[in-house]
């Protein structure tokens, strides 16, 4: 329940973040804009965000001929999930990890690399596969797509700003001066995209925490699941993947962790607290 009033709470200060920067930049008139503006970019991340992330990852989808035990544990857990059978991918790299998308139950995707089939046993891949499908059955697709989308038009905004500056405008009108000025737009123009990452990153730590409980009771083996975020680990300091950062809040574990980042920076909380919890689960009762 915190996780997602968390969660809730920071895509709200993310929303008001952006709409201050329109405002600081263009008074009431740039507001409205940067309302504008995230309400359409929201829309098109509620729609391609999944179509986006699978191609930028390099995914194929998979018959059940081609991957029938794949298949099968995705559609037991589903059914313990209560959720549609996802579409089912595999990402031809080595380095073992798997990510979910879509933007709800019903139009949703998960995909695994090569080397996480390799990897891990039955029981981890199951509760690797209920991680994601907790994903799913949360909606944490659509709220870090949003959550991404937001931060990444703050940015956008802010180098807009930049630009302007240099060539002499700002974007004020003479019936529009109640914006920030010149000292609140430049504060906005450096701290605001910083914030915005920040409130990203949050919101994604928060949900790998949500969706680590969400697949342990979907699975009813957290102990599986630690051991599985454990090997991975594990392995993605030794073999990090090349993805796009933009896309690395989406994988169970950071893809690009072959350096260490401060936890404040990081898109994923720190696997030895998400261990302890999860080991700390198993010797509780499970609840649904």
């Amino acid at each position: 329940m915190w996780n997602t009033l968390k969660t809730f709470m920071l895509l709200a200060a993310l929303t008001a973040l952006f709409m201050l920067i329109g405002q600081a930049l263009g008074g009431r008139s740039g507001m409205t804009f940067a309302l504008v503006m995230a309400a359409a970019m929201n829309f098109f991340a509620y729609w391609f965000s999944d179509k986006i992330a699978l191609r930028m990852s390099g995914a194929v989808p998979v018959s059940e001929s081609e991957a029938p035990e794949l298949h099968s544990i995705v559609a037991n857990l589903a059914a313990r999930a209560g959720i549609p059978k996802p579409k089912v991918y595999i990402i031809p790299r080595q380095t073992p990890n798997a990510f979910a998308t879509g933007r709800n139950p019903s139009h949703a995707a998960v995909a695994v690399t090569q080397g996480i089939m390799e990897l891990l046993n039955r029981d981890e891949l199951e509760g690797v596969l209920a991680h994601e499908l907790g994903h799913i059955r949360n909606r944490d697709i659509l709220i870090s797509s949003v959550a991404a989308v937001v931060a990444g038009a703050i940015s956008y905004l802010a180098h807009m700003a930049q630009w302007s500056m240099m060539f002499g405008g700002f974007g004020h009108s003479d019936d529009d001066n109640d914006g920030g000025g010149i000292v609140g737009a430049l504060a906005m123009m450096i701290l605001a995209p910083l914030a915005a990452a920040l409130i990203q990153m949050a919101i994604s730590r928060s949900r790998e925490y949500l969706a680590d409980s969400t697949g342990a009771k979907i699975c009813n083996c957290p102990e599986s699941l630690a051991s599985a975020l454990k090997k991975l680990e594990e392995w993605n300091h030794r073999l990090p993947m090349q993805v796009n950062p933009a896309t690395a809040q989406m994988y169970i574990v950071n893809p690009l962790s072959g350096q260490s980042l401060a936890n404040l920076f990081s898109t994923h909380p720190p696997i030895q607290e998400r261990i302890r919890r999860l080991l700390e689960m198993a010797h509780q009762p499970m609840t649904g």
